[in-house]
């Protein structure tokens, strides 16, 4: 395969002189691709130029859903197990357990199957059929929660249950994504890519925030290197992250029940809350515009800067997250959206639907 990639490349050479630059990057990712596991992370960088017509600044989208489990998370599922295996904290044949609204439990569900590892998610009503039939396929045992607490709602019900099971599992492990310091680490190489793909050059990051792993692997890496970008969070409506207070969400991914163990606030240059209507409307707006299919997390940071004043010229970089088909029953089903809300008109002139 690497002699015939080799040939294909060699032709090009005569034609372009870029194409010695573009073929050492092929070759090295096909030599370094030995696992499912290594192409996580590289992700292209995308420039949108249709999703905000009437703004002067330059958008970039992280497209972080073609990692292969198609989302974010499969860095953090990643790191986590592979320095949890270093440390001799698991091996393989043991059982992780984590709770998850769904992204962490498809990363860790493909991590896991590779490395030899079995898994149990527990999850509430709010994960979606695709995602569960995408577990099940993956041979994760799910553990479903009905009811929320009255204090920290369904998080605080699921992680009432991991602690259950690792009480009644031998060889149990939990990777704690709330707590545990290799989640916002895994982000450095995140924001790492952009800035090199970037030359350096970003005036802000929008970052949806749920632990806030992936917000505070930015902020520690933008502090570290003391770079002049802005770290801009958006939360949901209905989350008690920045100081709201809780209330029920319909879009799972973003926001929380419970504060989060990274967040520090003085690293953060702003918040910016949104709705669910406001996520689904984003997910839409990039579909139209820039035809791509996103999760609503992504949809709420679209939101968010439609929101927000940002300055003409500068350069804006935020995360596509992860893939937009684990919603066709909710967030681009017009039915769906008409049932939870019902005073939304949807017709040719909405930005929802076709």
């Amino acid at each position: 395969m690497l002699i015939i990639v080799k040939n294909i490349w060699k032709r090009e050479e005569i034609i372009t002189p870029l194409s010695r630059r573009f073929k050492g990057m092929i070759l090295e990712q096909v030599k370094n691709c030995q696992s499912i596991l290594d192409s996580i992370g590289n992700t292209p960088l995308l420039r949108l130029t249709k999703l905000f017509p009437g703004s002067r600044a330059n958008f970039f989208g992280k497209l972080e859903s073609a990692n292969p489990a198609g989302s974010l998370k499969d860095r953090t599922s990643l790191l986590i197990l592979q320095n949890a295996l270093k440390q001799g904290k698991i091996k393989p044949g043991d059982t992780i357990v984590e709770s998850s609204s769904g992204n962490m439990a498809l990363g860790l569900a493909q991590a896991c199957l590779y490395l030899k590892l079995k898994l149990i998610v527990v999850v509430d009503p709010n994960l979606n059929k695709h995602t569960e039939k995408l577990l099940q396929a993956y041979g994760a045992r799910i553990e479903y929660i009905k009811e929320p607490l009255e204090e920290g709602g369904f998080l605080a019900a699921r992680l009432d249950k991991v602690k259950f099971l690792l009480d009644e599992i031998p060889n149990s492990y939990w990777p704690n994504q709330y707590g545990n310091a290799d989640n916002p680490l895994a982000h450095h190489k995140t924001i790492e890519e952009i800035m090199t793909a970037m030359n350096g050059e970003v005036d802000y990051i929008f970052v949806s925030v749920s632990t806030c792993g992936t917000l505070m692997g930015y902020a520690d890496y933008i502090n570290m290197h003391k770079l002049k970008t802005k770290l801009v969070a958006v939360d949901a409506e209905g989350s008690v992250l920045f100081g709201g207070e809780p209330d029920k969400r319909l879009i799972p991914g973003h926001g929380s029940a419970v504060p989060s163990q990274f967040l520090d606030r003085d690293l953060v240059h702003d918040h910016i809350a949104v709705s669910d209507l406001e996520c689904i409307e984003g997910c839409w707006s990039l579909l139209k515009t820039e035809g791509i299919l996103c999760g609503g997390s992504t949809g709420g940071v679209i939101s968010a800067i439609n929101k927000y004043n940002l300055e003409d010229d500068s350069n804006c970089v935020f995360l596509l997250c992860d893939k937009g088909e684990r919603y066709l029953d909710t967030i681009y089903n017009k039915e769906w959206i008409s049932s939870n809300f019902p005073d939304q008109i949807l017709n040719d002139k909405s930005v929802i639907g076709w």
